[in-house]
């Protein structure tokens, strides 16, 4: 099973990028690193905070919301459950969301998973190319989503159609240049289908 070790995003002002995702409870998982590389719009992806209940959204979302970043979509409840979405002061797009439609208990802003949503032109031909690089499918819905399997507490990875996914962000699909983010695993390194990069970790 390929581990997710770490994602890092390419920001223009480092020391707020940390600060900031410190203050949002997502440092295990997230590191930053100076980039200038041009980008514009949407950068074809997401990051999605899945939690237990509503009140641990509303947590997450409340420091986010504090330590800069801007709203996209305020929480609501949904027929599927609960969330919102906020874009990060570094142009990150994230969501934060449950099944669950009630408090069962504190919000303890502890994450069930941490799930990064590429967007691609292709599903299936993505797909292909990532179970040739060895990653596993737990979930497949044709040519709309595929998640990949990853061990517990670690960055799950899925695919979902590009325009679908600025849609569920809710921001126009247009954008271009680079992605600002780049996937840190055991799988190797290479580049996928659409411009996505891959690297092990030399720490």
């Amino acid at each position: 099973m390929i581990t997710i070790e770490y994602l890092t995003l390419e920001v223009s002002d480092p020391a707020a990028a940390e600060v900031f995702y410190k203050n949002f409870g997502v440092e295990d998982h997230v590191k930053v690193r100076a980039a200038e590389a041009p980008t514009a719009g949407f950068r074809s992806y997401t990051l999605s905070l899945v939690v237990s209940q509503p009140n641990i959204v509303d947590a997450f979302l409340g420091a986010a919301l504090d330590a800069g970043a801007t709203t996209l979509k305020p929480a609501k409840k949904s027929f599927w459950g609960y969330g919102g979405v906020v874009q990060a002061p570094d142009g990150a797009i994230w969501k934060v969301a449950t099944s669950s439609k009630k408090d069962t208990g504190p919000a303890t802003r502890e994450i069930d998973d941490l799930v990064l949503l590429l967007g691609v032109e292709d599903v299936k031909a993505s797909k292909q190319f990532y179970v040739d690089h060895g990653l596993e499918v737990a979930k497949s819905f044709g040519r709309k989503y595929v998640e990949f399997s990853s061990p517990e507490k670690t960055v799950k990875v899925a695919l979902y159609g590009r325009r679908a996914l600025a849609k569920d962000a809710g921001v126009s699909p247009e954008g271009t240049g680079s992605h600002r983010i780049v996937i840190v695993s055991d799988a190797g390194i290479f580049t996928d289908p659409d411009g996505f990069t891959w690297v092990t970790n030399h720490d």
